[in-house]
């Protein structure tokens, strides 16, 4: 009797360890592209983002992706009728460990390196041959590891940065002949210059472009142009800023935007030794370029999806060449043409989809459809898991019957609660996986779940 393939968990450790059972410490350092983006010079105005607090908080998506006999670091503890719930679902949950220190503004990365407890309870680990998995390697990760003696295993700050640039993606994307948008790769002013141009031609013909730092993430750093005015703003905007510094340095890429049917996102894995394991691909839900969820299967033709798995084949080859080992996750879309642009970028860092697969795994048959997404919701108060799990009954999934919602992020409903005595409305995020039969019962299923989920909310 052949012996059962490994879980996506289990390639993961075999790829950056070389055992399938090394023991892991995860960390959802969420946004690491801030840390990347240091000393780079973007846009000088920027697109919105999410509240810090919420982003700091989603680093409870470790809690599902990590086995058991895996540590998880956090902020704060889980919910504990949250943790009881999602061992009532057979999973069996990793130890948790705790910082010290707790600062909702922080990354749970910048609360590690300020909490001594922690830092003994990891430099134990380490002498039982842990290994840190960040959800990416910047300098803190680093810093964590020299100070506990943890094993890293990702590569080193240097090469994960640089395979992380928006530039790196589309010359590699160029390199391997893969198809991609129209667009320019800037290092310098002069650069930029030269590339705002061109694109403005595009824009006095009627299309749009997008003007992008090289490390922005989650629809923060992207400036979308439908008017040359607006590029001849920010070219005399960028220029101005070198000449007030004296630094000619930018780290931007401008790209046309084309006629996207469907948004997409494919993952791999790279192994020290550079085989590449093809992961999946599923069906990106995004709005105003923010991600908000995923749809699988994909609604992908068979050219399509094997397209994919060749250009990951060949993105994965080119990054293990990199110096690059761990999980990528490439996000590509279709055209309303009918066709296939393979690379818009490459995020080697675990994507939101990594944090999927566990429970993709365990309760994901065959014959099911999927949908990831959040409910936002709008409080003046902390709401207890309790209450969740009342309101949502019938609607959370049942093992037996294979349907229903999955809760996998309880944290960030109430990450933004303001303090004592401030009662004004906040914002907050239930992140959950649905499970249905059909597309239809999976529609139904998400509307029922915005309704009960609505009750909480405060409608002002």
């Amino acid at each position: 009797m052949s012996p059962p393939d490994p879980t996506f968990l289990e390639g993961v450790k075999s790829a950056c360890t070389g055992a399938t059972g090394t023991p892991f410490v995860l960390l959802g350092n969420f946004e690491v592209e801030d840390e990347w983006a240091r000393d780079e010079v973007g846009l000088p105005v920027f697109g919105g983002r999410a509240s810090t607090a919420i982003v700091n908080r989603m680093d409870e998506f470790a809690v599902l992706l990590a086995g058991p006999g895996d540590h998880v670091v956090l902020k704060s503890a889980p919910d504990p009728d949250y943790l009881d719930y999602l061992e009532g679902l057979g999973i069996e949950l990793p130890g948790i460990l705790l910082t010290d220190a707790y600062d909702p503004a922080a990354t749970v990365s910048e609360d590690a390196l300020r909490s001594p407890r922690l830092l003994a309870a990891l430099r134990s680990l380490a002498g039982q041959g842990a290994y840190l998995l960040p959800h990416g390697m910047s300098a803190l990760e680093q810093q964590l590891c020299e100070l506990t003696g943890l094993a890293p295993a990702l590569p080193a700050v240097s090469v994960v940065k640089a395979v992380n640039s928006k530039i790196y993606s589309r010359r590699v994307a160029t390199d391997l002949g893969l198809p991609q948008a129209v667009g320019w790769e800037c290092e310098t002013v002069d650069e930029f210059v030269a590339a705002a141009g061109e694109a403005a031609r595009a824009v006095a013909a009627g299309r749009r472009v997008g003007v992008k730092d090289a490390y922005g993430v989650s629809g923060k750093g992207i400036m979308v142009v439908d008017d040359t005015r607006r590029m001849d703003q920010l070219v005399r905007m960028v220029t101005r800023r070198a000449d007030r510094t004296g630094d000619q340095r930018v780290a931007l890429v401008i790209e046309e935007w084309a006629d996207k049917a469907l948004d997409l996102n494919y993952h791999f894995t790279v192994a020290r030794d550079g085989s590449v394991r093809f992961d999946f691909v599923k069906e990106a839900l995004t709005e105003n370029g923010v991600h908000k969820g995923h749809r699988f299967p994909a609604r992908l033709s068979t050219e399509h999806a094997a397209q994919l798995v060749i250009a990951g084949e060949r993105l994965g080859a080119r990054l293990a060449a990199d110096g690059f080992h761990g999980v990528v996750g490439v996000d590509a879309i279709t055209t309303t043409d009918g066709g296939l642009l393979p690379v818009l970028e490459i995020n080697a860092r675990n994507n939101m989809s990594t944090y999927q697969t566990g429970l993709q795994e365990r309760f994901m048959g065959p014959d099911s459809v999927a949908l990831a997404r959040q409910y936002d919701l709008r409080l003046t108060g902390p709401v207890t898991f309790a209450r969740f799990r009342d309101r949502l009954g019938d609607l959370l999934f049942d093992r037996d019957r294979g349907t229903g919602l999955v809760v996998n992020n309880f944290a960030t409903v109430n990450a933004a609660t303001p303090e004592p005595g401030d009662t004004r409305p906040y914002v907050g995020r239930l992140y959950g996986l649905l499970l249905a039969r059909t597309q239809q019962e999976l529609t139904d299923l998400d509307n029922a779940v915005v309704a009960a989920v609505q009750k909480e909310t405060v409608h002002v």
